[in-house]
């Protein structure tokens, strides 16, 4: 696997996270959610922070707005990183599995990035009562400044949504689910990015 067709597999699966956030973003009312099966549906929120919700302010003290425009230029030095770490390793014709990889890992989180930067200038605001549009389409502007914009999510499998047994201690009569994150393209591909460097690291780093 040369650069070329490195640069173009990440092109793809940029583009189809990219694709599939904008159709939710300007399609769905917030938090809509339709069934597709049982285990699994097509639910709107968006994400403020990093993986799972989580926000350095949660962990630091600092406001929550500061917290964003950290973690986004946190983001964007790492996906420097990770594009140099790609080009160097495809110049060195290192293992196709390896380029896979830090193809997924780099559209992922140049996807995620773009939300950040970018979406908060793009659209209007979504609520659970009005779809959003694009900005440029809008009187009332985007929905806040560049680097403010939230990660848009869909993809939600509750494999598991039922209750605990009443016998079960502490937890008897409470909700039961799995898998309860709601995700998105970008998020899938850096998960399969990451797996693929675990799962086969003798394969991707045969040296």
């Amino acid at each position: 696997m040369n650069l070329k067709k490195t640069i173009l597999f990440a092109v793809v699966i940029l583009v189809l996270d990219q694709w599939s956030k904008i159709f939710i973003k300007t399609h769905f009312t917030y938090q809509e959610e339709i069934e597709v099966f049982s285990w699994f549906k097509i639910f709107f929120i968006e994400n403020r922070g990093a993986a799972w919700g989580t926000q350095l302010s949660d962990f630091l003290p600092i406001s929550e707005r500061s917290a964003k425009f950290g973690l986004t230029l946190f983001r964007l030095f790492a996906i420097v990183g990770i594009a140099i770490w790609g080009y160097r390793s495809a110049l060195k014709k290192a293992p196709s599995l390896l380029l896979i990889a830090i193809a997924l890992i780099f559209a992922g989180a140049l996807g995620n990035i773009i939300d950040s930067v970018f979406y908060g200038r793009l659209f209007t605001v979504s609520t659970p009562y009005s779809v959003a549009t694009f900005a440029w389409d809008s009187s009332i502007g985007g929905y806040d400044n560049f680097f403010h914009g939230r990660v848009v999510d869909m993809l939600y499998f509750p494999l598991i949504d039922t209750t605990w047994p009443d016998w079960v201690p502490f937890l008897g009569s409470k909700p039961l689910r799995f898998f309860q994150p709601v995700f998105n393209i970008a998020d899938s591909a850096i998960s399969v990015g990451v797996f693929i460097l675990l799962a086969f690291n003798k394969r991707v780093f045969p040296n």
